[in-house]
């Protein structure tokens, strides 16, 4: 989904927000010391230089990460207390503060709202918390948790190429990886023609087999700059310029172009190609693996039995980077085609048809057995580019709560992937003016904005300590330029209740 651009920070100001950040989310995170994976990958590496994520290692016990030498923190850690020690919230007066925000013109005539205590599960605060809305990308936090839960965050998407039975055709087979990019596409080449030369076979057709996914390719939205068609094998999502989020043009064959990138890899590579790259189901019958004799004359002609056709040889595979780095990116930066990928793993994982429909069914039912609240939900699509799509803050809430559950670990990239307030993804450029300055580093939440639908929903850090949940959905609204600053105004008032 198209979101606001990210604004430039001086260094200074970098410096100390992102060190406020992380301050703030170490505090508040029951996981991990809320890092990001990437982030925790960094912290356990050997650094030569620059700014140091861990300590020297020592012959003691290992110690948790360090803070950066070049960003000490500036503010003390914050230390929540135990969940017993906490008080129960006090309704009344969270009200008083939210009710007038709520009522903000900008926010148009319908607005829901929902606020929980994530220690014990409390409603402090809601506002037509159960009625289904158009959520935008909001809905991506289904969507991931429901991927994540399905799946598990070490899951990998594979890329596979596969010879035929006679060697003579080999066929490049999706997993369903938007994230495949040129360099990974080359590594896969290379390895390919390795093993194809190994065989013998320096002459061979290529074929592209994207059957893995079912159904219309197109989203219902049509050709847009948001999302590219929805296949199961592309190349950085089908975008035709260097950029790696956001709006952009879009190739109309996404597979087709990448069949045809490494056929010329592989020619490069010294395999030569012969004949342009096809589609399985339009390929010769060697595409498939299935032996030469399988398309001859019936078995009862010749009175032999019929053989059974071999399965493809392996030749070479390459994997997506961890559904959690996936989960995360989708989050931060709004990916619409990890989101629509993502769907289409849990579909798979719940032996769904991969397609809008059955990944709706599947990111649904998925959700029921986390005993969610799913009245009135619908999962039209993954990203919430469908205006179809109906949830409730009451469900966004619930969901963020289940990741902040110490006892669900696999769901923690939901919230380890939520953009922070002024500082990173899809809200880097917001909370840059009172009183929503407030939430700076220790609001992260996921945007949410389609024509008419403003909606905002995640944690943030309160004044004493706890992790509260919250959603805002806004819908008739006039402009998202009146509508976000309203919702940045309502999450950042949460960080001042104690």
């Amino acid at each position: 989904m198209p979101e606001p651009r990210m604004w430039q920070l001086t260094a200074g100001s970098a410096a100390l927000g992102l060190a406020l950040a992380a301050v703030a989310v170490t505090a508040a995170g029951p996981w991990d010391t809320g890092q990001r994976t990437a982030e925790r990958a960094r912290a356990a590496a050997p650094a030569t230089g620059g700014a140091h994520h861990a300590r020297p290692p020592a012959p003691a016990p290992p110690r948790r990460p360090a803070p950066a030498p070049s960003a000490p923190g500036v503010l003390p850690a914050l230390h929540a207390p135990a969940a017993a020690e906490r008080p129960a919230g006090r309704p009344a007066d969270l009200a008083a503060t939210l009710v007038p925000l709520l009522a903000d013109p900008g926010l148009g005539p319908l607005r829901t709202a929902s606020v929980v205590d994530t220690a014990t599960g409390t409603q402090l605060y809601g506002e037509g918390a159960g009625t289904p809305m158009t959520p935008a990308s909001t809905v991506k936090i289904a969507t991931v948790a429901a991927a994540l839960s399905a799946l598990g965050p070490d899951h990998r998407i594979p890329t596979t190429v596969t010879a035929s039975a006679d060697g003579r055709t080999v066929t490049l087979t999706g997993g369903g990886d938007p994230t495949l990019d040129p360099a990974r596409l080359g590594r896969l080449a290379a390895d390919t023609a390795r093993a194809l030369k190994a065989r013998g076979h320096t002459s061979v057709r290529l074929a592209y087999d994207t059957s893995l996914y079912e159904g219309p390719e197109l989203h219902p939205i049509g050709p847009n700059e948001n999302l590219a068609p929805v296949t199961a094998l592309m190349t950085s999502e089908g975008r035709l310029d260097k950029s790696d989020s956001g709006p952009a043009p879009r190739t109309a064959d996404p597979a087709g172009d990448t069949a045809t990138a490494f056929a010329g890899l592989l020619t490069a590579a010294g395999v030569k190609i012969t004949g342009a790259p096809a589609r399985a189901t339009d390929a010769p019958a060697e595409a498939t693996g299935a032996p030469a004799e399988a398309t001859g004359a019936p078995a009862e002609a010749t009175g032999t039995p019929a053989a059974a056709p071999k399965a493809p040889a392996p030749l070479a595979r390459t994997h997506s980077a961890s559904l959690a780095d996936l989960a995360e990116r989708t989050l931060t930066h709004s990916d619409n085609d990890l989101a629509e990928a993502l769907a289409r793993q849990t579909a798979l994982a719940r032996e769904q048809p991969a397609s809008f429909d059955g990944a709706g069914k599947a990111v649904r039912d998925e959700l029921a057995e986390l005993g969610l609240p799913l009245a009135g939900a619908r999962f039209a699509d993954g990203s919430g580019l469908d205006r179809r799509d109906r949830v409730s803050a009451a469900l966004l809430t619930a969901l963020l709560t289940r990741a902040a559950d110490p006892a669900r670990p696999a769901l923690r990239p939901v919230l380890t992937g939520l953009p922070v307030g002024g500082f990173t993804g899809t809200l880097a450029g917001r909370f840059d003016t009172a009183p929503a300055t407030a939430g700076a580093g220790l609001v992260r939440a996921k945007t949410g904005t389609l024509t008419g639908v403003n909606t905002l929903a995640g944690t943030v850090v309160t004044a004493d300590g706890r992790l509260l949940a919250f959603a805002f959905l806004a819908g008739s609204t006039l402009s998202p330029y009146e509508a976000q600053p309203a919702l940045d105004r309502l999450s950042a008032a949460l960080a001042g209740q104690g």
